[in-house]
Formats: structure tokens, sequence, C-alpha cells
């Protein structure tokens, strides 16, 4: 498995933590939702969105499916989904959900990471 790929995977643990902060609810429709669904990336895989709590949300399989082909107002819950990580994280940024291979790489002419 290369680096991003498993960057990007959502591990167990994250998926159980943000089960529990999501109410074990859909934040779309509010109806529960069983565990494994607390899968839905903010920042899509595709883009390199990370498999980390700050970029992973709780979504029933129907409105994740809407919200991935855009069946639903996208842009709409994607401000809405950005709120809401802001308001769960204090140091909530965008930037920092998706995988970058350059990160923590040492750079000798600057003689920092």
């Amino acid at each position: 498995m290369n680096k991003r790929t498993k960057a990007c995977a959502i591990p167990k643990e994250v998926k159980e933590k943000v089960y529990k902060r999501d109410n074990e609810r859909c934040l779309i429709c509010g109806r529960w939702v069983m565990p494994s669904l607390a899968c839905a990336h903010f920042i899509g895989r595709a883009q390199g969105g990370l498999g980390i709590e700050e970029n992973i949300l709780t979504l029933c399989e129907g409105d994740h499916f809407m919200y991935d082909n855009g069946i639903i107002d996208r842009e709409k819950y994607k401000q809405y989904f950005r709120d809401y990580l802001k308001s769960k994280y204090e140091n909530w940024n965008e930037e920092d959900l998706v995988y970058d291979k350059w990160k923590g790489v040492f750079d000798a002419d600057t003689n920092r990471t």
C-alpha cells in the first residue's frame, strides 16, 4: 500500500471517535446509522483527503451517495460541514486535511522540515 493510500484510509479508531462525536447520526438527515458509516471524507480521497477525525463525517448510506455524486447541493452541505468541523476542533484548518507527500521532508536549502 502506498503512503497516500494509507494516509487517506480511515482507521477503525477514527471511525469510532467520529461516530461518537456525531452522536451516532447522519449529519444530513439525522437518522441513526451503524458505526461503520462514520466514513465520509470532507475533503474527498480523490483530492488527497486524509483519514483523520477532522476530515471524516457520519452520513447514512443514501446521503453519502448523494453527497459524493452531487445529487444534493454539495456546496451548501460543504459549508455546513466546514462550520460543524470548525465548531468541534479549535484549530481546524482545511489545508491540514490534504495529504502532502512533502510535509515533514527535510529541506537541505533551508535546514528545516
